[in-house]
Protein backbone atom coordinates (compact mmCIF):
# COMPACT_ATOMS: atom_id res chain seq x y z
CA UNK A 1 0.00 0.00 0.00
CA UNK A 2 1.47 3.16 -1.07
CA UNK A 3 0.29 6.74 0.66
CA UNK A 4 -0.14 10.02 -0.84
CA UNK A 5 1.35 12.92 0.88
CA UNK A 6 1.80 16.50 0.26
CA UNK A 7 4.21 19.37 2.35
CA UNK A 8 2.01 22.47 2.50
CA UNK A 9 3.87 25.87 2.83
CA UNK A 10 1.93 29.49 2.88
CA UNK A 11 2.52 32.74 4.98
CA UNK A 12 0.46 32.20 8.52
CA UNK A 13 -0.56 35.90 10.49
CA UNK A 14 1.12 36.33 13.59
CA UNK A 15 -2.18 36.18 15.84
CA UNK A 16 -4.95 35.79 13.41
CA UNK A 17 -6.13 32.08 13.86
CA UNK A 18 -9.56 32.25 11.57
CA UNK A 19 -7.35 33.71 8.84
CA UNK A 20 -4.68 30.68 8.83
CA UNK A 21 -7.26 27.95 9.52
CA UNK A 22 -9.37 29.63 6.49
CA UNK A 23 -5.57 28.77 5.02
CA UNK A 24 -5.42 25.81 6.19
CA UNK A 25 -8.37 24.72 4.68
CA UNK A 26 -7.84 25.92 1.19
CA UNK A 27 -4.53 24.16 1.05
CA UNK A 28 -6.61 21.05 2.15
CA UNK A 29 -8.88 21.12 -0.56
CA UNK A 30 -6.03 21.39 -3.00
CA UNK A 31 -4.58 19.12 -1.67
CA UNK A 32 -7.81 16.85 -1.96
CA UNK A 33 -8.04 17.56 -5.62
CA UNK A 34 -4.81 16.40 -5.84
CA UNK A 35 -5.35 13.50 -4.52
CA UNK A 36 -3.49 13.73 -1.36
CA UNK A 37 -4.06 11.54 1.99
CA UNK A 38 -2.03 13.26 3.98
CA UNK A 39 -0.86 17.30 4.50
CA UNK A 40 1.73 18.25 6.82
CA UNK A 41 1.53 22.18 7.82
CA UNK A 42 4.43 23.77 9.04
CA UNK A 43 4.97 24.54 13.08
CA UNK A 44 2.82 26.86 14.96
CA UNK A 45 1.18 28.00 11.62
CA UNK A 46 -2.67 27.83 13.17
CA UNK A 47 -1.41 30.72 15.55
CA UNK A 48 1.61 32.19 13.74
CA UNK A 49 5.12 31.76 14.29
CA UNK A 50 5.98 35.02 16.45
CA UNK A 51 6.94 36.44 19.86
CA UNK A 52 3.52 38.15 20.07
CA UNK A 53 1.81 35.33 20.04
CA UNK A 54 4.17 32.91 22.50
CA UNK A 55 3.71 35.71 24.87
CA UNK A 56 -0.18 36.66 24.73
CA UNK A 57 -3.14 34.44 25.39
CA UNK A 58 -2.68 31.08 23.75
CA UNK A 59 -5.46 28.84 21.92
CA UNK A 60 -6.37 26.13 24.82
CA UNK A 61 -6.63 22.48 24.01
CA UNK A 62 -10.53 22.73 24.37
CA UNK A 63 -10.25 25.46 21.86
CA UNK A 64 -8.59 23.50 19.09
CA UNK A 65 -11.38 20.81 19.95
CA UNK A 66 -14.08 23.25 19.05
CA UNK A 67 -15.72 25.59 16.61
CA UNK A 68 -12.31 27.13 15.95
CA UNK A 69 -11.35 24.32 13.11
CA UNK A 70 -14.74 24.31 11.90
CA UNK A 71 -13.69 25.08 8.60
CA UNK A 72 -10.53 22.86 8.39
CA UNK A 73 -12.77 19.80 9.73
CA UNK A 74 -14.90 20.22 7.13
CA UNK A 75 -12.52 20.62 4.19
CA UNK A 76 -10.19 17.33 5.68
CA UNK A 77 -14.30 15.44 5.86
CA UNK A 78 -15.18 16.78 2.25
CA UNK A 79 -11.96 15.45 0.28
CA UNK A 80 -10.70 12.79 2.83
CA UNK A 81 -7.08 13.73 4.08
CA UNK A 82 -5.80 14.18 7.00
CA UNK A 83 -3.92 17.11 8.56
CA UNK A 84 -1.18 17.79 10.59
CA UNK A 85 -0.93 21.33 11.35
CA UNK A 86 1.24 23.23 13.91
CA UNK A 87 0.00 25.27 16.66
CA UNK A 88 0.78 27.07 20.19
CA UNK A 89 -1.24 25.50 22.85
CA UNK A 90 -2.32 26.12 26.31
CA UNK A 91 -2.26 23.11 27.66
CA UNK A 92 -2.71 21.98 31.18
CA UNK A 93 0.61 21.92 32.19
CA UNK A 94 1.22 24.99 30.69
CA UNK A 95 1.64 26.06 26.92
CA UNK A 96 3.41 24.03 24.20
CA UNK A 97 4.17 23.53 20.82
CA UNK A 98 1.98 21.03 19.24
CA UNK A 99 1.14 19.57 16.34
CA UNK A 100 -3.03 19.13 15.90
CA UNK A 101 -4.14 16.34 13.71
CA UNK A 102 -7.39 17.06 11.65
CA UNK A 103 -8.92 13.58 10.79
CA UNK A 104 -11.61 12.91 7.76
CA UNK A 105 -14.19 11.62 10.06
CA UNK A 106 -14.07 15.11 12.26
CA UNK A 107 -12.32 13.74 14.99
CA UNK A 108 -9.81 16.55 16.26
CA UNK A 109 -6.70 15.66 19.06
CA UNK A 110 -3.18 17.44 19.94
CA UNK A 111 -1.40 13.84 20.06
CA UNK A 112 2.55 15.62 19.85
CA UNK A 113 4.77 18.04 21.89
CA UNK A 114 7.78 19.31 20.75
CA UNK A 115 10.67 17.61 22.51
CA UNK A 116 13.35 20.21 21.81
CA UNK A 117 13.18 23.71 22.25
CA UNK A 118 15.09 25.96 20.27
CA UNK A 119 16.75 29.70 21.17
CA UNK A 120 13.76 32.33 22.78
CA UNK A 121 11.09 29.04 22.81
CA UNK A 122 12.42 28.23 26.26
CA UNK A 123 11.18 31.40 27.47
CA UNK A 124 7.61 30.24 26.53
CA UNK A 125 7.15 26.77 26.51
CA UNK A 126 7.47 23.12 27.79
CA UNK A 127 9.12 20.16 25.91
CA UNK A 128 6.92 17.17 25.34
CA UNK A 129 7.58 14.25 26.91
CA UNK A 130 7.62 11.39 24.73
CA UNK A 131 7.81 10.90 21.05
CA UNK A 132 4.34 9.88 18.84
CA UNK A 133 3.61 7.71 15.80
CA UNK A 134 0.44 7.88 14.19
CA UNK A 135 -1.05 5.25 11.15
CA UNK A 136 -2.60 7.00 8.03
CA UNK A 137 -3.92 4.29 5.15
CA UNK A 138 -1.90 1.53 7.31
CA UNK A 139 0.95 3.15 7.25
CA UNK A 140 3.30 4.36 10.68
CA UNK A 141 4.92 7.49 10.31
CA UNK A 142 6.90 9.34 12.87
CA UNK A 143 6.15 13.21 14.13
CA UNK A 144 8.46 16.05 14.68
CA UNK A 145 8.26 19.67 14.83
CA UNK A 146 11.14 22.06 13.51
CA UNK A 147 14.20 21.61 15.99
CA UNK A 148 13.38 18.02 16.99
CA UNK A 149 14.85 17.26 13.55
CA UNK A 150 18.02 18.38 14.37
CA UNK A 151 18.73 15.56 16.22
CA UNK A 152 19.50 11.80 14.71
CA UNK A 153 17.75 9.95 17.34
CA UNK A 154 14.49 11.50 17.30
CA UNK A 155 13.99 10.53 13.71
CA UNK A 156 15.90 6.86 15.27
CA UNK A 157 13.61 6.58 17.65
CA UNK A 158 10.81 6.67 15.13
CA UNK A 159 12.76 4.44 12.54
CA UNK A 160 13.60 1.73 14.99
CA UNK A 161 10.01 1.90 15.94
CA UNK A 162 8.29 0.67 12.60
CA UNK A 163 8.18 4.46 11.36
CA UNK A 164 8.74 4.55 7.14
CA UNK A 165 8.06 8.15 7.59
CA UNK A 166 9.13 10.93 9.40
CA UNK A 167 6.83 14.06 9.27
CA UNK A 168 8.61 17.30 10.11
CA UNK A 169 6.67 20.67 11.13
CA UNK A 170 8.86 23.55 10.91
CA UNK A 171 9.85 27.45 10.68
CA UNK A 172 13.05 27.92 9.80
CA UNK A 173 14.31 31.79 9.44
CA UNK A 174 15.62 33.26 5.99
CA UNK A 175 19.23 32.49 6.31
CA UNK A 176 18.72 28.93 7.64
CA UNK A 177 18.06 27.27 4.39
CA UNK A 178 21.86 24.98 4.16
CA UNK A 179 21.29 23.53 7.46
CA UNK A 180 17.39 23.04 6.96
CA UNK A 181 18.20 21.34 3.51
CA UNK A 182 21.23 19.21 5.11
CA UNK A 183 19.64 18.29 8.14
CA UNK A 184 16.26 16.42 6.77
CA UNK A 185 17.72 14.69 3.87
CA UNK A 186 19.99 13.09 6.71
CA UNK A 187 17.40 11.84 8.40
CA UNK A 188 15.81 10.38 5.44
CA UNK A 189 19.31 8.67 4.21
CA UNK A 190 20.62 7.55 7.75
CA UNK A 191 17.52 5.79 8.66
CA UNK A 192 16.12 4.78 4.99
CA UNK A 193 12.88 6.49 5.17
CA UNK A 194 10.64 9.13 3.74
CA UNK A 195 10.82 12.48 5.07
CA UNK A 196 8.10 15.09 4.77
CA UNK A 197 9.21 18.67 5.68
CA UNK A 198 6.46 21.97 5.83
CA UNK A 199 8.16 24.73 6.38
CA UNK A 200 6.45 28.25 7.48
CA UNK A 201 6.80 31.07 4.53
CA UNK A 202 7.09 34.75 4.12
CA UNK A 203 6.69 37.08 6.54
CA UNK A 204 5.20 36.07 10.40
CA UNK A 205 5.59 39.05 12.77
CA UNK A 206 9.03 40.46 12.85
CA UNK A 207 10.28 37.60 11.34
CA UNK A 208 11.45 36.15 7.92
CA UNK A 209 10.85 32.38 7.11
CA UNK A 210 12.39 30.58 3.98
CA UNK A 211 9.84 27.89 3.44
CA UNK A 212 11.66 25.00 0.87
CA UNK A 213 9.15 22.39 1.97
CA UNK A 214 10.43 18.92 0.40
CA UNK A 215 9.38 15.09 0.40
CA UNK A 216 12.48 13.32 0.47
CA UNK A 217 12.88 9.77 -0.58
CA UNK A 218 15.01 6.79 1.48
CA UNK A 219 17.62 8.23 0.29
CA UNK A 220 17.13 11.24 1.17
CA UNK A 221 16.96 12.57 -2.54
CA UNK A 222 14.04 15.09 -3.07
CA UNK A 223 11.51 13.99 -5.23
CA UNK A 224 8.88 17.50 -4.98
CA UNK A 225 10.67 20.53 -3.10
CA UNK A 226 9.08 24.12 -3.27
CA UNK A 227 10.90 27.60 -2.97
CA UNK A 228 9.43 30.48 -1.22
CA UNK A 229 6.24 30.27 -2.91
CA UNK A 230 2.45 29.47 -1.31
CA UNK A 231 1.74 25.35 -2.44
CA UNK A 232 2.50 21.92 -2.00
CA UNK A 233 5.37 19.53 -1.98
CA UNK A 234 3.49 16.20 -3.41
CA UNK A 235 4.85 12.80 -3.56
CA UNK A 236 3.93 9.34 -2.96
CA UNK A 237 5.60 6.96 0.19
CA UNK A 238 6.15 3.61 -0.95
CA UNK A 239 6.67 0.91 1.92
CA UNK A 240 8.19 -1.76 -0.76
CA UNK A 241 10.66 1.19 -1.20
CA UNK A 242 11.62 1.70 2.46
CA UNK A 243 12.39 -2.29 2.81
CA UNK A 244 14.64 -2.37 -0.46
CA UNK A 245 16.75 0.21 0.96
CA UNK A 246 16.93 -0.46 4.41
CA UNK A 247 17.84 -3.91 2.85
CA UNK A 248 20.23 -2.72 0.79
CA UNK A 249 21.69 -0.05 3.03
CA UNK A 250 21.55 -1.65 6.70
CA UNK A 251 22.45 1.33 8.98
CA UNK A 252 19.34 1.13 10.92
CA UNK A 253 19.74 -2.57 11.67
CA UNK A 254 23.53 -2.45 12.61
CA UNK A 255 23.29 0.52 15.17
CA UNK A 256 25.04 -0.58 18.34
CA UNK A 257 23.36 0.17 21.38
CA UNK A 258 26.53 0.46 23.20
CA UNK A 259 30.01 1.46 22.23
CA UNK A 260 31.52 0.87 25.20
CA UNK A 261 34.45 2.68 27.60
CA UNK A 262 35.78 5.50 25.40
CA UNK A 263 39.07 5.46 25.39
CA UNK A 264 42.00 8.17 24.86
CA UNK A 265 45.08 6.67 22.70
Amino acid sequence: MTLVVAAGQAEAVAGDLDANVGTAARLTRQAGDAGVRLLVLPEAFLTGYATSVFTGDLPSEDDHAGPLLDPLRQAAAATGVTVLAGTAVRRTQGARLALVRVQPDGQVDLPYDKQHLDADEKQHFGVGDHGTSLTVDGLELGLSICYDGCFPEHARAAAADGAVGYLAAAAYFAGGEHRRDLYYAARAVENGMYVVFAGLTGRCGDAEFCGGSPVYDPEGRPLARLGTEEGLAIATIDPALVAATRARHTMLADVRPDLGVRRRA
